[in-house]
């Protein structure tokens, strides 16, 4: 039945004799095959006995069943079909249950799997699944290892601002290093795209009264302010509803300050929240009562209800003094002075700011006794990381009131990033990373913020919002941890390097990512000369105290010898957002693109 199908679809195109390497690619993209061109390359090659560049219908089947007939899949299909032929819905409903964890299962479902996957109509109408079903089934988004219900907006939305995490950028205006790269609309709009809901704009006074962006005593290029938020203004709300926060890195003078706030205003209209919103006078608002809002993080004069009083006033030319310590970099060297220098404030930027207010910080102590709910304090990873070794009870109770941003060291002048779990094993809601800069760091905010519909708020667990909650991360008195087992079976289509001619020794390493107790790293054997298909079939098992905050990343490296391993994908994901079962993984690059098909094929599960 299989055959006949088979050739039904695919004689046409052989009605003038044979195919090439191209018209192969395309048949097995109409046969719904998702194919590798280098892979194919490879197995048409493999397959062309005449070694003419054409091939027939049988060394296409041959092709096709190389790329389709795993031997793991067929092993999981035989252990549940009668006759190893054909799957009865009875057969589905088994699988589901058994091995995908399938909590709700009917057979409403499996029909609707069939309907879904089944190529073979006759074999549909019979409520059954073959093998070519099967296949479709497990290579589907429906199999991967994330889970879909991770995919939307599931959590609640109406907590305080400060109970989230809140995905977070540096420089969003850079898109190489700090000293002499260029500064780029493009940096603005990819971190939008990517979920990014707390942008920081570095402005300075610029020629013709027009505010500039860049990163002041240095050699980047520099932007229009204008352009810069007409930018935001157009992509601030295509992946997420959520408010945008603008952080702005304020070194202009009164009279252009008062063009921003005027800039903002035009640009932005009724979503720039420009006064308290009514039900919150003297709590954050949450980010659900914040859709589609502009915020304004920047210094502030005097109260939210002088603000609001002043609400519809001519604001022109006033001004206030604000004490400031403005870091400045020497040529473009990295030694620093610091001058301390009162930075005048112009009201109509000042009466913008209303939830975000930066508050220099001082001492956890001080923050206790003055700081005021809509106050929020920058610090910087090297103070950030010593607070969170010597004071981490202090530190997770100033984060479970206040929103604390954490910004990278000055001296990282090559953009590079820190590990963000540290900050967020605090509570800390704006870890802010140069997103520009691929790596481990942009791994595990990346994988962290796919959860929550990649919403870019992330709710705290309950044991950093909670007041009477004596979490630390270094100490943890009470858990129940999670046994997560992890049998990695095999890699599917892997990239490819350079250097490795169709045939890498490929290996994949696990990792996770937590509180420090649950930081853990496997890795398999090398299967050599086979990035086609490589099998591994190993189990890995980890213990994890605090599953809340823990990140599962898998890594596919490639053996070097002399140079080192390379690296061919990632993929990172929060462990609580992991599917049970077989399961798809799907890699990406070191910039975050998909390699897809690229992937790997696992057995997950885990108890509590």
């Amino acid at each position: 039945m299989e055959m006949k199908w088979f050739l039904s679809k695919i004689q046409d195109d052989f009605r003038g004799g044979k195919i090439n390497l191209e018209k192969t690619q395309r048949l097995l993209e109409k046969l719904d095959i998702r194919c590798s061109y280098i892979h194919v390359k490879r197995i048409f090659k493999d397959n062309d006995r005449l070694k003419q560049g054409r091939i027939t219908i049988e060394e296409f089947r041959a092709i096709y069943r190389i790329l389709t007939h795993r031997e793991e899949i067929v092993e999981i299909f035989n252990a549940y079909s009668e006759n190893r032929k054909i799957l009865l819905e009875n057969n589905l409903v088994q699988f589901l249950t058994q091995e995908q964890y399938t909590t709700e299962m009917s057979k409403t479902i499996a029909f609707e799997i069939i309907q879904k996957y089944e190529p073979i109509e006759e074999v549909r109408k019979a409520r059954q699944m073959s093998f070519e079903g099967f296949t479709r089934y497990m290579d589907s988004r429906e199999c991967q290892l994330f889970k879909n219900e991770c995919r939307k907006v599931y959590q609640d939305m109406t907590h305080p601002l400060n109970d989230y995490f809140i995905s977070s950028s540096h420089n969003t205006y850079l898109v190489s290093d700090q000293l002499v790269g260029p500064s780029d609309l493009w940096g603005y709009v990819s971190a939008l795209v990517k979920g990014c809901r707390c942008l920081e704009i570095d402005c300075w006074d610029g020629a013709q009264n027009e505010p500039v962006v860049y990163h002041g005593y240095t050699l980047t290029s520099k932007l229009l302010f204008k352009t810069v938020i007409q930018a935001i203004h157009k992509y601030a709300f295509m992946t997420s509803d959520y408010p945008v926060v603008l952080s702005l890195e304020n070194h202009c003078s009164p009279a252009q300050q008062e063009i921003m706030a005027d800039n903002l205003q035009t640009t932005f209209g009724e979503s720039l929240l420009s006064d308290m919103l009514a039900d919150f006078p003297d709590t954050l608002p949450s980010p659900e009562a914040l859709k589609f809002k502009v915020l304004v993080k920047n210094k502030k004069i005097g109260t939210l209800k002088e603000t609001h009083e002043r609400k519809g006033s001519d604001k022109r030319g006033d001004n206030q003094d604000k004490e400031t310590g403005v870091k400045k970099l020497s040529g473009v060297t990295l030694f620093k002075k610091k001058k301390t220098r009162k930075l005048k404030i112009a009201l109509a930027l000042s009466d913008l700011v209303i939830y975000t207010k930066a508050e220099k910080f001082k001492s956890f102590q001080h923050s206790r006794l003055y700081q005021q709910f809509n106050e929020n304090n920058s610090i910087g990873e090297t103070q950030a990381r010593k607070l969170s070794k010597l004071r981490a009870h202090e530190f997770i109770f100033h984060t479970r009131k206040f929103i604390t941003r954490i910004y990278p060291k000055a001296t990282r002048a090559d953009s590079s990033n820190f590990n963000p779990q540290e900050f967020w094993n605090i509570g800390c809601q704006m870890v802010a990373l140069n997103f520009q800069t691929p790596g481990l760091p942009m791994d595990l905010q990346n994988g962290k913020f796919l959860d929550n519909g990649g919403s870019g708020y992330i709710l705290k667990p309950h044991f950093l919002r909670e007041s009477e909650s004596y979490f630390n991360p270094s100490d943890i008195k009470e858990s129940m941890p999670i046994t997560l087992t992890i049998r990695l079976i095999s890699g599917i289509q892997l990239p490819l390097t350079h250097s490795s001619s169709n045939k890498g020794d490929t290996l994949v390493i696990i990792e996770v990512f937590g509180v420090p107790n649950d930081q853990m790293k496997q890795q398999t054997r090398v299967i050599k000369k086979n990035a086609f298909s490589p099998r591994w079939n190993e189990t890995f098992t980890f213990i994890i105290h605090v599953p809340e905050l823990a990140l599962i990343r898998f890594v596919v490296e490639s053996q070097g010898l002399i140079a080192g391993n390379e690296f061919l994908g990632q993929y990172t994901l929060p462990l609580l957002c992991m599917n049970k079962g077989y399961r798809r993984v799907p890699l990406f690059s070191r910039m975050g693109e998909s390699l897809e098909p690229a992937s790997l094929f696992v057995y997950v599960w885990y108890v509590r």
